[in-house]
């Protein structure tokens, strides 16, 4: 049954434990080592150089489903990643392979299904691993360059939600059987009972595992995603205006008369038109345009436009 109880930064660490023992991993994947004494949240956080709003956030989370971390911008990102990679090392490095050797040593491995028991349990840590390595190879890189200011077109974290299920089908399976299999003896039943139990305990872990990631850590990168896009395109803006007239880049006068018709709201047609010459050779200037400002949309060259008095304000369409 969970603890209703919304722990605050003042209350003791201690306190924490005692009410939910189920913690003392969170504390690991933390980086919170035990010998806190009576300290508080706060000052335990403190001292180990962990966010306390995060730690609470994931807490409080975890034991009540309390979704009390509205904002966004105070979750600090750098925790949650330490929080997850520790959570996978955890389960890949000890859980699976302990519960792999529980399996073996209550189940007779000449015996039919038994085999199938460990098989099953076998595709199940598989599907697990890839799962978990996916999200270290493709997702904690993508998040730690956006930390660092770099942005990337191929990858999002819409990419990484839609990848992102549950693969506890096998688990349902195996612990079916399980449950069927029951030998006889007292000593085997009495060993595969304590690791049935243990299986639904990860379970149940895997279970918040996934719903830390789905409800606080897809949610705060989509966050810094916006925030990385806002700072992209401010970046951009400076750069046309103090785009250096020396450079090896320039326009031409003829894709100044293209930039300055786009910010004037003509398509490509009305552009050729204009300027009596073809719609390829407006396409292939546009090209260009883009290929030497770096800008593609026609409110960024509007605004390059007007940063750099090739049209006046008022003459543009907004």
């Amino acid at each position: 049954m969970k603890n209703q109880k919304m722990y605050e930064p003042d209350d003791k660490m201690i306190n924490l434990i005692k009410d939910n023992y189920s913690l003392l991993q969170s504390l690991g994947c933390f980086g919170i080592s035990l010998g806190f004494g009576d300290k508080t949240v706060r000052e335990v956080c403190n001292d180990q150089n962990v966010d306390t709003y995060t730690f609470l956030s994931v807490v409080n989370y975890t034991i009540n489903g309390y979704k009390g971390f509205d904002d966004l911008d105070r979750l600090s990102i750098p925790t949650l990643i330490q929080y997850l990679r520790a959570s996978h090392t955890y389960y890949l490095d000890y859980e699976l392979p302990f519960i792999r050797r529980e399996l073996t040593g209550a189940l007779d491995e000449n015996d039919n299904l038994a085999r199938l028991i460990l098989r099953l349990y076998d595709e199940y840590a598989h599907s697990i691993r890839n799962h978990m390595q996916y999200e270290e190879k493709n997702v904690f890189p993508y998040v730690d360059s956006l930390l660092k200011g770099e942005t990337n077109d191929t990858y999002d974290v819409e990419t990484y939600s839609k990848h992102h299920s549950q693969t506890d089908d096998k688990l349902r399976e195996l612990k079916s059987i399980i449950i069927k299999y029951l030998p006889s003896d007292s000593h085997p039943n009495n060993r595969l009972t304590a690791t049935l139990y243990d299986i639904y305990n990860c379970e149940e872990w895997l279970d918040q595992h996934a719903l830390v990631e789905d409800d606080i850590f897809i949610p705060v990168i989509r966050r810094l995603e916006q925030k990385s896009k806002q700072n992209d395109v401010s970046v951009k803006i400076s750069n046309m205006i103090t785009q250096s007239p020396e450079s090896n880049e320039v326009l031409s006068d003829r894709e100044k008369d293209v930039i300055v018709s786009v910010a004037q709201g003509m398509t490509n047609k009305e552009i050729a038109n204009h300027l009596c010459i073809s719609t390829n050779t407006v396409i292939t200037h546009r090209r260009n345009i883009a290929r030497k400002l770096q800008i593609h949309s026609p409110a960024g060259l509007t605004i390059y436009a007007i940063v750099n008095n090739l049209v006046d304000i008022s003459s543009v369409k907004l």
